[in-house]
């Protein structure tokens, strides 16, 4: 794979893969970059433009070779890791895993709203559970794979009742803690009937404590970070926070998805699910600043919500957040538009 395409080949593609289902689209695109990825490691050469040594973040005790990250859902089940290192990621986060193996909710249940520069999804969590992630990452960590970090997300499968989440969580974090670089508590998605009532300190508390009996068994215990949604009121926020980081988590990742849809552009009359993209940042940003003051300077915070283009990403870095995560952006620029939001950073 060049490290560049030709000027022109994403905007004349877009609309051709537009044309098709986003589902249909979504699972070929990985088929795609997993088969390439089967033979390909992704590594990238020392002075490649994704490696920004003036914009190379120490956190959590890890290197990353540039604060911009994949954020989860794009890959659930860590098809294509090497490649999106090649694309230029700084650090790659797989999931959502759940415990057990599950479908995913109905289809048709993946929407794009180009007028908005949105999508909405109502996946529902669609993996095939802890114990192919554990297959698929040891296959990657025999190969030294990736070079960059690596977080796994982590959700409660629909099937196990909310009063034994914790359970349900540690089960996955035993099978999955080791492989990964940092691992991501989500109690936020819309999708999963119940998940986000999971978002109370008392919860909070009883869940990231379940995870850190297994963790803190590790030779090197992993980094902990809870995923909140943006719907929550600033103070509900702050609080969920705290009981994280008093719980023993490293930081925050702020925000998932959305289920307002108030302001769209776009008919949405019949949709349900999360809203990302554009139409997210504006409240994404702005709590993430509201944490970030709230809790100061020690925690780490990753901000994605509606990054777009590289002024966003300043913005985000601007509000507090250690590090940037991308999702509906990529899909709407291009696989190029990593590098462009790079380019857009300010050299430290």
């Amino acid at each position: 794979m060049k490290n560049e395409e030709p000027p022109d080949l994403w905007r004349l593609l877009r609309p051709l893969i537009f044309r098709l289902d986003p589902e249909l689209a979504h699972r070929l695109t990985l088929a795609l970059l997993g088969r390439w990825s089967r033979v390909f490691d992704g590594r990238l050469p020392d002075r490649d433009p994704a490696r920004r040594p003036d914009l190379a973040p120490r956190l959590m005790g890890l290197e990353f070779p540039n604060p911009i990250g994949l954020a989860a859902g794009l890959d659930k089940e860590a098809q294509a890791v090497p490649a999106w290192q090649r694309l230029g990621f700084g650090f790659i986060e797989v999931g959502t895993v759940t415990a057990r193996p599950q479908p995913g909710n109905p289809r048709p249940r993946l929407f794009r709203l180009p007028a908005d520069q949105a999508i909405v999804n109502r996946m529902g969590f669609n993996n095939a559970g802890a114990a192919a992630m554990q297959v698929q990452l040891e296959r990657l960590r025999a190969r030294g794979l990736p070079r960059v970090p690596l977080g796994v997300n982590l959700g409660k499968s629909k099937v196990t009742p909310a009063e034994q989440a914790a359970a349900d969580y540690r089960e996955s974090f035993e099978r999955l803690g080791a492989l990964a670089d940092y691992v991501v508590v989500n109690l936020s998605s819309p999708n999963t009937e119940g998940l986000r009532a999971l978002q109370t300190v008392t919860e909070v508390r009883r869940i990231v404590a379940a995870i850190q009996g297994p963790n803190q068994r590790l030779a090197n215990p992993r980094p902990l970070l809870l995923k909140l949604a943006p719907d929550l009121t600033d103070g509900d926020a702050i609080d969920c926070a705290r009981a994280a980081l008093d719980a023993g988590c490293a930081g925050l990742v702020l925000t998932n998805t959305s289920i307002d849809f108030a302001g769209l552009t776009s008919p949405t009359a019949s949709l349900s699910g999360g809203l990302s993209g554009r139409p997210l940042f504006a409240r994404s940003t702005q709590l993430l600043q509201t944490v970030r003051t709230a809790l100061g300077a020690g925690p780490v915070l990753i901000g994605v919500g509606g990054i777009m283009d590289a002024a966003d990403a300043r913005a985000k870095l601007a509000a507090g957040a250690d590090l940037v995560q991308v999702y509906t952006g990529l899909i709407y620029g291009g696989p190029r538009w990593v590098r462009s939001l790079l380019r857009g950073l300010p050299r430290g």
